[in-house]
C-alpha cells in the first residue's frame, strides 16, 4: 500500500508505505533511493524534502481489509452516529462479516456498521 501527502508549504512529499508484514528503516531507505532517482531523472519533479514512512504503531484504519488483518489488535473507534449514547470506543477487533466491523469491548461482542465509523486506529499497548 502506497499514500501521498504532497505539501505545497515547503514542496514536501510525504510517502506512507506498507506491506503486509510491516515496515523497518530499510524498507524506508530503500523506496526512499528509488524514489529520488525516479523524481529526479525520469519526472524532473521539483522537490524540497521526500519522507518515506510506515503508517506507524497507531496507524488508521480505513478499508475492510485492514480491520481484518489486524484481528485481535486493539483499536480506538469513533463513529458518526451514537450507538448506545456513546461515539467513542476501545476493543480488540473480531473481524468485519455482511459490513459490519465485530469488536469485543469488555467482554461483549459488540458490531458496528462500515459507513458509520468515522475514524479509526490502532492503539498499542506497550
Amino acid at each position: 500500500m502506497v499514500d501521498l501527502e504532497i505539501s505545497n508549504r515547503g514542496k514536501l512529499l510525504r510517502l506512507f508505505i506498507d506491506k503486509p508484514d510491516g515496515i523497518n528503516i530499510d524498507d524506508c531507505a530503500l523506496v526512499s533511493n528509488h524514489i529520488s532517482r525516479l523524481l529526479a531523472v525520469e519526472m524532473d519533479f521539483d522537490y524540497d524534502r521526500l519522507e518515506v514512512s510506515s503508517p506507524g504503531l497507531d496507524r488508521p484504519l480505513k478499508k475492510e481489509s485492514d480491520f481484518q488483518r489486524f484481528i485481535g489488535e486493539t483499536a480506538m473507534i469513533k463513529l458518526r452516529m451514537p450507538l448506545q449514547g456513546r461515539k467513542k470506543f476501545e476493543g480488540v477487533l473480531q473481524g468485519v462479516e455482511d459490513g459490519k466491523l465485530q469488536i469485543e469491548i469488555d467482554g461483549n461482542l459488540l458490531r458496528f456498521d462500515l459507513e458509520n465509523i468515522d475514524k479509526a486506529r490502532l492503539a498499542p499497548k506497550f
